[in-house]
């Protein structure tokens, strides 16, 4: 079955929008950014047509997309001007990439899972996002040969920062990334400034876990 194409859902991206503005949502490139990408076709069929509720959804292979405050959120907190190049940790759907592909130059993305690297590498291609890099892997340890990174978004929780990640951050870089077992987490917020890093913690959070060398 063909998805339903990029118009579809129009009032309902509008809605969520409406929505994440009321949650506190205040950047508007991030606002502009969801009402333009269609999260529809970042999840399976069977539950396409709950993609604009703010919820997190099944992908398959134990991972799940994030409910869209969390990522409206992240993203927000990352202070993104236009011009950053970012690593992200955890493509899953490639729903967040093609959201980051919007709001900075340069995406570098790295999924561990193939079968779901490959299906967003497809979803992106045909939405004709190309600032995008895509590589399968362990992204617990960064990508070194793009870094230095502006921003660093980890989509799955590690049991500490990860050090390679810290040291893959340009000045003034910032890097988000939740910390905890299944039990309890919390999202850090590290910046990297002349004397190291700085850190903070900014919410709670429940991530599947981290999988690599610097991971679980």
């Amino acid at each position: 079955m063909v998805p339903v194409g990029v118009e579809a859902y129009r009032r309902h991206r509008r809605r969520l929008v409406e929505r994440l503005a009321a949650a506190g949502i205040e950047d508007l490139a991030v606002l502009h950014a969801f009402d333009e990408v269609p999260r529809h076709l970042f999840v399976p069929e069977a539950v396409a047509h709950r993609a604009y509720e703010d919820v997190a959804l099944p992908l398959g292979h134990g991972q799940t997309i994030s409910r869209p405050r969390v990522h409206a959120f992240h993203l927000q907190l990352a202070r993104l001007a236009g011009e950053e190049r970012v690593l992200e940790v955890g493509t899953g759907s490639g729903f967040q990439t093609a959201l980051l592909a919007r709001l900075v130059r340069e995406v570098c993305s790295i999924e561990v899972v193939a079968e779901l690297a490959n299906a967003a590498r497809n979803r992106l291609e045909a939405l004709g996002i190309g600032n995008v890099h895509l590589r399968i892997g362990d992204g617990s340890t960064g990508w070194p040969d793009r870094a230095p990174f502006d921003a660093i978004f980890v989509g799955a929780a590690a049991p500490d920062v990860p050090e390679a990640l810290r040291r893959q951050l340009a000045p003034d870089g910032r890097l988000l990334v939740p910390v905890g077992d299944t039990g309890s987490q919390r999202l850090l917020l590290i910046t990297a400034d002349g004397e190291g890093w700085s850190e903070r913690e900014v919410d709670d959070a429940r991530f599947v876990p981290l999988v690599g060398e610097e991971g679980w």
